[in-house]
């Protein structure tokens, strides 16, 4: 499952080959050329994922991902940082701000894609293409599948991604304003209240293996996927 990947790069020619990089792997981009910029776009909309170039116009790489990690709303975005600062101090002080991973120019694309996989998987694993299963219950983001016990479920598009998210992370209390904003994008301005009916929509589809009981109510707090 592919996702909206910020590009802060103001070299036109390495903001062009990794945005038709990432294209072509499936993943949506936005670009920005400075700061400035990006804060303006992920304002609009969080990205899943942002590459930000170490020296920019202005302000540096290094003072968004501050502003990134000092905002609630902003802090948990993955960050890889692209630059040709390959010192072993530099790695540190990118690292040490907040950064997912440190990515030296030049560098090859397929490296550059490896990597974003990899902090995908770490930090958002919804979004990467691996079939998760538990005890019967699986969920194919490739082929957009759900089965239980080998046979076929219909979900409906929510529903999957709702799905999905709790299977990558699961024995977690989520709040229904965090599974908006993970299932739905912070963007979307719907109620609180739609995430009970698409947790009951979900259960009812669930509950024939008797799986609805692994999305469980936490009272006061939200929902958690959980082996009962």
């Amino acid at each position: 499952m592919a996702g909206t990947i910020l590009i802060v790069e103001d070299e036109p020619a390495i903001a062009e080959l990794i945005d038709l990089t990432l294209k072509r792997n499936g993943h949506q981009t936005i670009c920005a050329g400075s700061v400035e910029e990006a804060i303006l776009l992920i304002d609009h909309a969080l990205p899943d994922l942002a590459l930000i170039d170490w020296m920019l116009p202005g302000a540096s790489g290094i003072e968004l991902i501050k502003r990134l990690r000092s905002n609630k709303r902003t802090q948990s975005i993955p960050v890889i940082m692209l630059t040709a600062k390959a010192d072993e101090a530099d790695k540190l002080v990118g690292l040490d701000t907040g950064a997912d991973d440190y990515v030296t120019k030049p560098f090859s694309p397929k490296e550059l894609v490896a990597r974003i996989k990899a902090v995908l998987r770490r930090r958002a694993p919804q979004l990467t293409d691996d079939i998760v299963e538990t005890n019967g219950l699986r969920v194919d983001p490739t082929q957009h599948r759900v089965s239980l016990n080998g046979e076929a479920v219909h979900l409906g598009p929510s529903e999957f991604r709702l799905l999905h998210f709790f299977m990558t992370h699961p024995e977690r209390v989520h709040t229904r304003t965090q599974l908006l904003d993970q299932v739905w994008g912070d963007h979307v301005f719907i109620e609180d209240r739609t995430v009970d009916v698409h947790i009951r929509r979900l259960r009812q589809m669930l509950e024939r293996s008797g799986h609805d009981d692994y999305i469980q109510t936490v009272r006061g707090a939200g929902y958690r996927f959980s082996k009962p």
